[in-house]
């Protein structure tokens, strides 16, 4: 990035993310904002509000260290030890997969389905979230709906701790009941408290096993494989749809995100399993990316 007496805002990124570019580092414009406004503690807005502002030789230095993480693969949500989700703050790390924009309309189509909308309401509902992770899900839909209660279930303790911080956080906690519980034990549904449901939803791990070796590095080196990758891609989605009737109300909702390929066969299994109204929204890339449906 070269060496110069002074640096300010405005030249260090746009150094930094020349330099990125020349590294084949994946966005490399928002890497550069996000390790800068971390170490600075401003937003990416605020960056640009204070371009001229000068960065002293020990911000310089953090600096250069995370971006020496970068340049390893390392994604820029694990460095910084956070991720924006439907506008709210989560902690992550390599305990949790990194939220993604695509699983924001699952939750979008979760509250419609409860009869919210995005900014939230106040359904007195239940909901069962398997396959926590972050919590992102479970948190962000006991923040904007109150009276909503959530049970966030997962089989790693170390998910689960990120997530019950997450809630702490938000000020949701005393409304999520966190489960750690294995989907394909014997007992599994034994572990959660009382059914019914009014909604089951779910971003299961739906990449085939044979697939992973084509994922990007910082994928494959950073994130958890176990919140990703089954052997086929497809035994969660086939799990939660043949547990799903016993667990919800009579025209309750099964909810899941998508691998891109799944539609046809994860409507299928909720065929079988007696659902009805089954419909697939796309994404922003116009790939099929969620699927719901309603108990008979």
């Amino acid at each position: 990035m070269g060496e110069l007496k002074e640096w300010h805002v405005v030249d260090l990124l746009k150094a930094t993310t020349d330099y990125f570019v020349s590294k084949q580092v994946d966005e490399p414009r928002i890497s550069s904002e996000l390790l800068l406004g971390y170490v600075l503690s401003r937003s990416r807005l605020q960056l640009y509000l204070h371009h001229d502002c000068p960065v002293s030789g020990e911000e310089l230095d953090r600096f250069r260290s995370l971006c020496r993480q970068r340049l390893e693969g390392c994604p820029v949500q694990y460095i910084i030890g956070e991720q924006f989700f439907f506008g709210l703050q989560f902690l992550v790390d390599e305990r949790v997969l990194i939220p993604r924009p695509e699983t924001e309309l699952l939750v979008e189509h979760a509250l419609e389905s409860l009869g919210m909308t995005a900014r939230g309401g106040n359904v007195t509902a239940t909901v069962l979230d398997i396959g926590t992770g972050s919590g992102c899900i479970a948190v962000t839909m006991a923040k904007l709906c109150p009276s909503l209660r959530v049970v966030a279930v997962d089989c790693s303790p170390d998910a689960l701790a990120v997530a019950r911080i997450n809630a702490e956080r938000h000020g949701v906690l005393s409304q999520v009941t966190f489960i750690q519980a294995d989907l394909f034990e014997p007992y599994f549904t034994a572990k959660l408290p009382a059914a019914p449901y009014e909604l089951i939803i779910s971003n299961p791990p739906y990449i085939p096993r044979a697939e992973w070796e084509g994922l990007q590095r910082e994928v494959r080196q950073f994130e958890p494989e176990v919140a990703l990758t089954t052997p086929q891609g497809s035994e969660c989605y086939r799990a939660i749809a043949s547990l799903a009737p016993s667990l919800l109300v009579s025209g309750g909702a099964l909810m899941f995100e998508l691998h891109a390929d799944g539609a046809a066969e994860v409507s299928g299994f909720m065929a079988v399993q007696g659902f009805k109204e089954i419909k697939v929204l796309k994404d922003y890339s116009a790939i099929d990316r969620i699927i719901s449906g309603t108990r008979g």
